[in-house]
Parts: structure tokens; sequence; C-alpha cells
């Protein structure tokens, strides 16, 4: 059972709260009202003694669990060695073992691969597309309606969401494109799959005469799976129906594994799914179980473009961070949490269906092994997005001790993270108050 000594938040976590609004900045946003003190596995504790069931994983940056005992242990016996020199000036070892590493797991196309490392997904991001446009030597970027890359200036206009990624912070990055995603619960073309033919990639022949030629793109991005999107699984065709595309028209093909990678939808990566193999792909999130790392990995010639000092920054593949990732992909493979997750994914998508089943509040269910998620709507017909439901459920979820959080274009879809290593035990428990909690507010 877990613990729960005070309501939430308790006293010291609504204190902490008063001295957050005080000094932070009030465009950081916070999804409940606790403040963590330790956290392991899947359990979390807070300040005031109150246990809970992590169904958000740090927003899918904790595949590998909290505080994984074989990546404190490297963390630690890294920082008794070396916390930080900047790789482009004096190197050391693990960041050199890292991208061999990396380059040895990735499905990018071709044989020989190079890989950089950065901070932060939208930091990779920045870099795919420095690299690509300049391998390309063209200027423009196709990304996908749904798409979540990020919160800087090209990452943001690469971002399909408003709000509140985009509103008040315009102008963009130029030369971005977006098309339709083959979100196939709300079709932009109001087809059905698999009899529409995939207009989502018909739509490019007319999007070429259109808006742009292609001998103008130098970058196309796409999530696997869209995350912050609402976890929309496209169709088996799309994925590679679009790296044909990128091939025929000389398009480099960058695939953004920010949140599907590192075994999260049940392989090491989730376009190994679909047998794709792009030209750039980006990594972070659970690359190092939760210290500031990320990395593009890419065919050698096309990382190989630009001259150096063209990329890099100060802090990139911290020698603490690729100590971690090291220990944690290691941790990975030992554990075999790929499989771990599509066996999660099952258990997820059963509960979740049978839900569907019994409240029509749940209009669809969707995943990819351990990414699952169900969107809510008022009227299943008209599938009116029920945002205002999705966030009621988050709230009195946090309240019975599972922390869970939302996404979808709409606001209207609560998503699981949940860290691979969650047991048994604290999965049923999490849908058990999930499910309590789906019917109350369903009504």
């Amino acid at each position: 059972m877990l613990q729960k000594v005070t309501a939430v938040p308790g006293p010291k976590s609504s204190s902490l709260l008063e001295r957050k609004n005080r000094y932070v900045a009030r465009g950081i946003s916070n999804t409940t009202p606790v403040f963590v003190a330790e956290a392991k596995g899947a359990l979390i504790k807070d300040v005031d003694g109150n246990e809970f069931i992590d169904f958000y994983g740090g927003i899918g940056t904790l595949n590998a669990g909290h505080c994984p005992e074989p990546v404190v242990n490297a963390i630690k016996s890294q920082a008794d060695r070396l916390l930080h020199t900047c790789f482009m000036v004096t190197m050391y070892e693990n960041y050199v073992d890292l991208a061999e590493k990396l380059a040895s797991l990735c499905p990018v196309k071709g044989e020989a691969k190079k890989v950089m490392f950065a901070n932060s997904g939208a930091e990779a991001v920045e870099n795919a597309v420095k690299i690509a446009r300049f391998y390309a030597r063209k200027p423009g970027i196709i990304s996908f309606e749904c798409a979540f890359h990020g919160r800087t200036l090209m990452t943001m206009s690469l971002t399909s969401k408003v709000k509140p990624y985009k509103f008040g912070f315009g102008p963009f990055a130029p030369e971005v494109y977006k098309v339709p995603s083959a979100y196939c619960y709300r079709c932009y073309f109001n087809s059905t799959y698999p009899e529409c033919g995939l207009h989502c990639l018909e739509n490019f022949a007319r999007f070429f005469a259109a808006e742009v030629a292609p001998e103008n793109i130098a970058a196309m991005i796409i999530e696997p799976v869209q995350g912050e999107g609402g976890f929309i699984v496209p169709p088996p065709e799309f994925l590679p129906g679009l790296q044909k595309l990128c091939e025929k028209h000389g398009i480099v093909f960058i695939v953004d594994e920010v949140q599907t990678g590192f075994c999260r939808t049940g392989r090491m990566f989730a376009v190994e799914h679909w047998g794709v193999q792009p030209d750039l792909m980006t990594v972070a999130k659970s690359i190092a179980s939760g210290l500031p790392l990320s990395g593009v990995i890419g065919r050698a010639d096309v990382m190989d473009a630009p001259d150096p000092g063209h990329i890099g920054g100060t802090y990139g593949g911290n020698p603490i961070s690729c100590a971690a990732a090291l220990a944690t992909i290691d941790y990975m493979q030992e554990q075999k949490l790929a499989d771990r997750a599509a066996k999660i994914g099952e258990t997820a998508l059963g509960r979740l269906r049978a839900m569907q089943e019994k409240y029509p509040l749940i209009g669809d269910v969707r995943g990819l092994g351990a990414m699952v998620a169900m969107e809510l709507v008022r009227d299943r017909k008209t599938k009116e997005p029920a945002k205002e439901e999705a966030g009621r459920i988050i709230q009195e979820c946090y309240k019975r001790g599972l922390i869970i959080i939302g996404a979808g274009i709409f606001g209207n879809v609560v998503r699981m993270l949940m860290p691979l290593t969650i047991t048994d035990e604290q999965l049923e428990q999490g849908f058990s108050i999930l499910e309590e909690v789906v019917a109350e507010v369903a009504g």
C-alpha cells in the first residue's frame, strides 16, 4: 500500500509552493503541487512523506527507473575523477566510448555513423537541422502537425501545438513547412484507415506543387510516435513511405527519438518497428537516467559536412552525463527493458481498452510498447475534446497517489510513461487508481 501521511499538497509542499510562486518565473508550470524528496524505481516520496506511483517517468526521461544503482555508482565514480573540461578543448575517453556505443546501436542508414552530443532534446534537434542544412545546401525543413520538438526558436517553429508553446512568441524561424500527420483518429482528410489509401502520403504531390519545391527542402523531421501531440502511432506504411519520399527527392530524413528512444516502445528505438533507417536521429531524455544529455547520430557523410567549430557547445557530452549514459544503456540491456516495455504495454492497453468499453468518455486508446494513452471526448460521434475532464483525472489521480500527465493538441489526452522497472503490483495499483478516477469523472 502507498504511504499517505497528509493530504496533497502537504504542509511542507505547500510552503515550498509559496516560495516557488515568489521566486520562480511564472512561465515554469507545475502539473502537481508535489515536491519530491526521494524516488526509487517507480515510486516517489514527497517532502511530507507521501508516496506516489510514477506513471510519467520525468516525461519519458526515466525509462530505467529512478536512481538505478549501477547508474548512481557510475555517476559517483566519475564525479570523483572529473566533473568537466569542455570536450572541444581537452577531451576525455567516455565521450568517445558513448559515441561508439550509440553508433553501434542506432538503426541509422549506412555502415559508417558518427555522433555529436548536446544537453537537451531541443539542442539535439537544433543541431540536426544545422547539420542537414549544411550538408544539403538548402534552407527548407518539413515538420508535421501535432509535432513537438522543443521550445527554442527553431524547435518551437517545428512544433505544432500553439498554446502554450508558440502563442505570443513569434516571429518564428523561416523556411519551416507543416504537413498533416497520420492522426487516424482525427484524420485531416476525413478518411478512414486503411480504406483511405494514406492521403497523408498522397498529399505530398500537391504540397510540393502548391507550397514548396522539393529541391528547396533540406530535411524532413518526424517523431515515430508523436509524443506531446497525443501519442499518435502512425499506420505501418507511413514512416517507410516518408523515407522513400525523402530518398526520391534527396531530402535528409531526420527521426526525433527524444521521447520514443531507449526501450520505451518495446525496441531500443521506435523506428525499428517499421524497419526505417533515417539519415539522422536525435536522442535525449532516457539516455542518461535523468542527467542532461542529448545527441545526434547519423550517416558519417552527413554528420561530417559541417567544418570543425560549426557544431558543439560548452557542456555537450559532459563526462558525468556520458558515464551515466553508458551505465544506463548497459543496465537497459542487462535487464531486458525493451521486453519489459512490451509486456507493460500489453497490460496497459488491455486495461485501457476494457475501460473504454465501460466509459464513453474514452474515445480512443492507442500506444506502442509502454508509451500508451487514452483520448477523452464528450461525444464519440463528434469527438468533441474533453479537455476539462482530462485535467480533473490528472488532479484526482495525484491526490490518490498516482502521478500521470496530459498531452494532445487539444489537451484531452492522458498519457502514460511509467518507468520500465515498475513492478507488476505497482502497475496494477496505478491502473486501479486510474479506473476509480475515470469512473468518477465519467459520472
